[in-house]
């Protein structure tokens, strides 16, 4: 079974899931029309609020995407404590309280999630080691012309930086599109997004607001070789995600 049959089925578990993480949360959506709407497709954002960023992606993007997850999700004791460190580190005291009061109905979706991950697609990248076999798992999924997500940042809001909701962009989306477009004459389209409003913390009620930019490919940005093309294309797309933020906010 493959994993968009796998996705079809357990969407209402994604859609009860979506609705808990997102509770109380309002979600501003600008520039729809320019997801991608089939073939291969790269969307690509930045990561300041941790899960909610999923969930958020998961309830607006009109088709399969596979994300690509820190493997110690697909851990039921390490997912646990990720769940207790970000709420603890997000509303300090209260979050130990709230961890062990949410203890009864958190354990089983912990399990549930750890469990069946993978089942819909969703890729683990060690966070502390080279990333050279998630890279060619997102380079499978595209040659099959599907879609995955890319975020960009470790999930929080980086203080003390010149944009704290954008981290640096990594190579890794740009060395897939250079590989997949030299390798195998795919050009995969990159479609920037930024998201605002998530890194308030969990059951906060607030708007998330995300503004959509037209995809974007690496043939506008091949210059020289390797280095020099993929260094171009990803300094390219973080402009446009601190556009999209900057505009949005202003807005």
């Amino acid at each position: 079974m493959d994993y968009e049959r796998e996705l079809q089925r357990f969407k209402p578990v994604i859609r009860t899931l979506e609705n808990i993480t997102l509770l109380g949360k309002k979600v501003v959506l600008k520039g729809e029309d320019n997801f991608v709407k089939s073939g291969p497709n790269i969307i690509l954002g930045n990561h300041a609020g941790s899960f909610k960023d999923i969930a958020v992606l998961f309830k607006i993007v009109p088709r399969p995407i596979i994300f690509t997850a820190n493997q110690e999700i697909f851990d039921k004791d390490k997912l646990n404590h990720l769940i207790r460190h970000y709420l603890k580190h997000n509303i300090k005291t209260l979050g130990i309280l709230l961890d062990f009061l949410l203890r009864p109905m958190k354990i089983p979706i912990v399990y549930y999630i750890s469990n069946n991950i993978s089942k819909i697609g969703t890729i683990p990248v060690d966070l502390y080691s080279k990333k050279r076999t998630a890279i060619g798992k997102c380079e499978e999924n595209l040659r099959k012309g599907r879609a995955i997500v890319l975020l960009q940042g470790g999930g929080m809001v980086k203080k003390n930086t010149t944009n704290p909701f954008i981290s640096t962009f990594k190579r890794g989306p740009s060395i897939i599109c250079y590989n997949l477009y030299k390798r195998d004459g795919i050009t995969v389209p990159v479609t920037p997004v930024a998201i605002y409003g998530t890194q308030k913390p969990f059951l906060t009620p607030g708007k998330v607001k995300v503004n959509v930019g037209k995809p974007m490919k690496i043939l506008d940005y091949i210059e020289g070789g390797f280095n020099q093309t993929v260094d171009r294309f990803k300094t390219a797309l973080e402009a446009q995600v601190k556009t999209l933020l900057i505009e949005m906010i202003r807005s």
